[in-house]
C-alpha cells in the first residue's frame, strides 16, 4: 500500500503522490509566517465559533432536543458518511500518510458556517442547518477524535500517524466552546448584537478564505501545482460533492420536505475548514505537514463553488416549485378558514328565531280564531 512509505521529514523528500515537498517544507519552515498564518487561523476560528454561538437560540435548541432530527442528521452526516467517505477516497486513490491525514482530518470535522449562509439562499430550514452545526461542533469534542482513530489504522504504522495528537485535537475542539457560549450568551441578552456578530462571522469566513489563499500562495511560490498531487485535487473536487449527495440522499431516507432536503444536503458537504486548517497548521510540525496545509483551503474553495452551483440551479429551476408549493398551503388555509367561518355562522344562527319566523307564529293563532 501507498501509505507504507516513509514520510518526508526534510526538505526534498518526495511527498505525497510523488510531488516534491522541497519549496513547501522550506515556506512553511519559516517562523515568523508560521506564527502569523497560525495566529491568524486561531482568531479566524474563535470568530467563526462565536457567530455560530449567536446564531443559536435556547429555545430553537429546547425544541430540537426534545424532537432530535438534527441532532440524529448531523450524527449521521458528519460522523459516520463523511469520515467513511474520506476513508475510502484516500484508499482509492492510494494516498501517501501525509495527504491521507489532510483528507481524513477534514473529512472528520464537524459542519461550518457556510452552510448556513447557503441553506439562506436555497430557501432552506435555518433552524435545521442552525442546530446541526451547533450540535456536530459539540459532538466532535468526543466523536471527531475516535473517527480519526478509527479511520488511520491502515497508516498506523507511519510516523505521521504515531505523530496524530489526538489530545490535541480534543484541546482544540474544547477550545471553541468557549467562543459557542460566549456567542448564545450574547443572542439571549442582545439579540440585535448577536446578529451583526452572526453577519460579521460570515463575512470573516470569506475574507479568512481569500488571505490564507494569498498567503500560502505566495509562500508555495509559482510551484504549487507541483507541491500537490493531482489525486489531491480530484478529492478535493469529489470529496463535497459526494457529501451533499449524500446528505440529500439521508435525508430523503428520513421522509424530510424537499426544503429540508437541501438543508441536509449543504450541511453534510460542508465541513468546518477554518477548524482542519487550525489543527494541521497547529499540531504538526510544518515541515512534516508540508503542502497538504492546503488541502483545507482547495476543500473550501470547491466547496463554495459547488455550492454555490446548487444555489444557481435551485434559484433557475426549483424556486418556481418552491412558491407554488408555499402559495399552495396558503390556499389550503384560505379554505380552512373559509369553511371554519362558515361553520361558526351555522353554529350561531341554530336555535335563533327570524323575523318571519316569528310573524308566522303569530299569524297562526288568528287563523284559528276564525
Amino acid at each position: 500500500m501507498a501509505g507504507s512509505a516513509q514520510p518526508p521529514t526534510a526538505a526534498g523528500d518526495v511527498g505525497p503522490g510523488g510531488g516534491s515537498l522541497e519549496g513547501g517544507s522550506e515556506a512553511f519552515a519559516d517562523r515568523s509566517l508560521s506564527q502569523g498564518l497560525s495566529v491568524l487561523v486561531g482568531l479566524a476560528l474563535c470568530v467563526t465559533m462565536l457567530g455560530l454561538g449567536c446564531a443559536v437560540e435556547l429555545g430553537q435548541l429546547g425544541h430540537q432536543l426534545r424532537r432530535p432530527v438534527g441532532l440524529l442528521l448531523a450524527l449521521l452526516g458528519q460522523f459516520v458518511a463523511m469520515p467513511l467517505l474520506a476513508f475510502l477516497l484516500a484508499l482509492i486513490f492510494a494516498l501517501d500518510e501525509v495527504a491521507a491525514v489532510a483528507v481524513l482530518l477534514c473529512g472528520c470535522c464537524p459542519g461550518g458556517n457556510l452552510s448556513n449562509l447557503m441553506s439562506v439562499l436555497v430557501d432552506g430550514d435555518m433552524n435545521l442547518s442552525i442546530i446541526m452545526t451547533a450540535s456536530s461542533t459539540l459532538l466532535a469534542l468526543f466523536l471527531m477524535p475516535l473517527c480519526l482513530w478509527i479511520y488511520s489504522r491502515p497508516w498506523i504504522n507511519t510516523a505521521v500517524v504515531q505523530l496524530l495528537p489526538l489530545g490535541a485535537v480534543s484541546l482544540t475542539l474544547g477550545s471553541t466552546l468557549l467562543p459557542i457560549g460566549l456567542g448564545v450568551l450574547i443572542r439571549y441578552r442582545y439579540p440585535r448584537a448577536a446578529d451583526l456578530l452572526v453577519k460579521i462571522s460570515l463575512w470573516s469566513l470569506l475574507v479568512t478564505l481569500v488571505i490564507l489563499f494569498i498567503l500560502t500562495g505566495t509562500m508555495l511560490g509559482p510551484d504549487l501545482m507541483a507541491h500537490i498531487p493531482v489525486s489531491v485535487y480530484a478529492i478535493a473536487v469529489l470529496m463535497p460533492l459526494a457529501g451533499y449527495a449524500l446528505g440529500y440522499g439521508l435525508a430523503t431516507l428520513f421522509k424530510m420536505p424537499p426544503h429540508c432536503r437541501r438543508t441536509v444536503s449543504l450541511e453534510t458537504g460542508c465541513q468546518n475548514v477554518q477548524l482542519c486548517t487550525a489543527i494541521l497548521k497547529l499540531t504538526f510540525p510544518p515541515e512534516l505537514i508540508g503542502s497538504m496545509y492546503m488541502f483545507p483551503l482547495l476543500y473550501a474553495l470547491f466547496q463554495s463553488a459547488e455550492a454555490g452551483l446548487f444555489v444557481l440551479v435551485y434559484k433557475m429551476y426549483g424556486r418556481d416549485s418552491y412558491k407554488q408549493d408555499m402559495l399552495g398551503e396558503e390556499e389550503d388555509t384560505d379554505i380552512s378558514y373559509k369553511k371554519l367561518k362558515e361553520e361558526e355562522v351555522a353554529d350561531t344562527s341554530y336555535g335563533t328565531v327570524t323575523t318571519e319566523e316569528h310573524n308566522s307564529i303569530q299569524m297562526e293563532p288568528t287563523q284559528t280564531a276564525l
